[in-house]
């Protein structure tokens, strides 16, 4: 069974096929990154209008891909949230245009959910898949959020519990905040993660301890941590010279890695390193606790920021050191993309969950 996913949620207008809910034919991507860059994050208005632009050719070369025509497409799955509106009712509207002049099914799919099956998808591909239960981190610019997953083997598919979410900030949103404090540009997220590895063992200018948050132990806060890094700043004007060449340099379009790096000073690299330990340190802490608590069989990390490299690393020692296997999306699958939504849409549609023209985009659609 063959299943065209589209996806709209964010700042990536995405297509792909996937068969039977595992084999990927073919995953096109149109990023909007440079659209967004000069204003530091995602600016609703302008992604719905590039999702416009973007989601028929983009819809076209994934058919290509698959060597397919849209006729032969069995089903049509699309993203109904959360995310941002507008950009959703981009996406929703072709996918029920689509089925309705084809006369496919319509599947509608959360997004987080599709998250949870880009990891599948990636065992799939390379070898084991993970045991259920499980906990699952989702972590990205928009969503720090951890999952129990379970088998729901009346309906074959997944069965979800809330356990925790991010109270403010969004791990990768404060990577974006604090990329934009130090003058790195946009996105944050791979450019400090490249710097964190460039420290060579340089001590840090400044020690974040553990982030404290009240009630639930699984819940995430990253708004301190951001705003320490913003008071650490302002309190050394020794940063400021630096910070204000590297803007320069991002106005004047040098924003390769390598030419960032040369301007910054050790005590910068620091501080990011610092930074991400930071939040590595906690999203590993309370994902492996809540995993013992829960003894689950397997971890599962995807998102975007599940393609921080630091993060890979720690995650394995440390759940191979408690007997636990973690599972991860590749990079490509990490980031937002219309393959998990397809393998998330066939398992909706062998339920027998379909939608009709009435559905609508759920901007805070909750997936459990």
């Amino acid at each position: 069974m063959r299943i065209l996913g589209i996806e709209s949620s964010c700042d990536e207008t995405a297509a792909a096929v996937v068969a039977d809910g595992r084999e990927i034919l073919s995953s096109v991507v149109a990023s909007q990154i440079d659209v967004h860059r000069k204003y530091g994050g995602v600016v609703p208005e302008l992604a719905s209008r590039e999702h416009l632009r973007q989601i028929v050719p983009v819809v076209r070369e994934a058919l290509e891909q698959a060597k397919m025509q849209l006729a032969d497409i069995d089903a049509i799955g699309v993203t109904e949230g959360p995310g941002l509106v507008g950009a959703l009712l981009v996406g929703i509207t072709y996918g029920k245009t689509l089925a309705a002049a084809l006369q496919k099914p319509l599947v509608a799919v959360n997004h987080l959910e599709g998250h949870v099956h880009a990891v599948f998808l990636e065992a799939h591909k390379s070898g084991p898949e993970p045991k259920l239960p499980a906990v699952c981190l989702i972590v990205s610019g928009g969503h720090t959020v951890l999952y129990q997953v379970k088998p729901d083997e009346a309906h074959d598919m997944f069965d979800y519990r809330k356990i925790g979410q991010t109270r403010d900030d969004a791990a990768g949103e404060a990577y974006d905040k604090v990329a934009k404090l130090l003058g790195l540009g946009y996105p944050g997220g791979p450019v400090l993660d490249r710097l964190a590895a460039a420290t060579n063992g340089v001590p840090a200018p400044v020690k974040f301890g553990s982030i404290k948050t009240r009630g639930n132990p699984y819940d995430f806060s990253f708004s301190g941590l951001k705003t320490a890094v913003l008071y650490h700043v302002r309190e050394h004007l020794e940063y400021a010279q630096e910070i204000r060449g590297r803007e320069e340099a991002l106005a004047r379009g040098e924003r390769k890695f390598e030419q960032l790096l040369a301007l910054c000073s050790p005590q910068t690299l620091a501080l990011v390193r610092e930074f991400q330990n930071a939040v590595v340190r906690d999203l590993v802490d309370r994902t492996l606790a809540a995993a013992e608590e829960l003894s689950v069989e397997s971890i599962l990390v995807s998102g975007g920021v599940a393609a921080n490299s630091q993060l890979r690393a720690t995650f394995e020692d440390r759940a191979r050191a408690k007997g636990l296997e973690v599972f991860f999306p590749s990079r490509a699958l990490s980031t937002d993309n219309a393959a998990m939504i397809a393998a998330a849409a066939y398992f909706r549609f062998r339920a027998g969950q379909f939608a009709d023209t009435s559905l609508n985009a759920d901007p805070s659609l909750k997936l459990a």
